[in-house]
């Protein structure tokens, strides 16, 4: 088990996703997301294996959360900065998380 204070190391915060790229290279199949975190944290980028139930055109304007604490992490040649949070469904592919309502960028998980 963690202790509280483990958990609240996690920065998990809402963004909108503004892009969405193709990301050939990557060994599964994933995107490219570029996303808004709001002004404290900006716009990060990231590597997200979301393909299955999720088309660009379906993630534009999306809020998502993430991890925005993590160091930066090399995904062949993409540098992803954030890990946006899911959970697998019965055929383990990957269903992302997001607020049910609107909230601002860069509201942070309490």
């Amino acid at each position: 088990m963690i202790d509280f204070e483990d958990f609240l190391k996690v920065d998990i915060r809402v963004g909108t996703v503004l892009a969405v790229e193709d990301f050939p290279q990557a060994r599964k199949p994933a995107w490219k997301l570029t996303v808004d975190f709001g002004a404290e944290i900006g716009v990060k980028r990231s590597s997200a294996q979301i393909t299955t139930h999720y088309g660009k055109e379906d993630l534009v304007g999306r809020q998502v959360l993430a991890v925005v604490n993590f160091p930066p992490r090399q995904i062949g040649p993409f540098m992803s900065e954030v890990l946006v949070l899911g959970l697998h469904d019965d055929a383990n592919a990957v269903v992302v998380i997001g607020p049910e309502r609107a909230v601002p960028n860069g509201a942070r998980l309490c």
